[in-house]
């Protein structure tokens, strides 16, 4: 009785680890398919006003136009 339990606990123990491995196995993924070319340099990196205040000096004051 010890060994079939012994027997049954290793092989369930084998299954629940290859199932998991099987599980991490990477999968190939489909080609994307893009309707349009996207745009080649049209991203306007580095445009935006972040970061572009003068270093050392606190922004002017906000006043409330009324």
């Amino acid at each position: 009785m010890t060994v079939k339990k012994i027997v049954f606990v290793v092989g369930a123990t084998f299954a629940l680890v290859t199932v998991a491995n099987a599980a991490d196995l990477p999968r190939r993924q489909p080609v994307p398919v893009y309707s349009e070319q996207a745009p080649i340099g049209k991203m306007p990196i580095g445009k935006s006003p972040v970061g572009k205040a003068p270093i050392g000096k606190a922004p002017g004051p906000v006043a409330a136009r009324y």
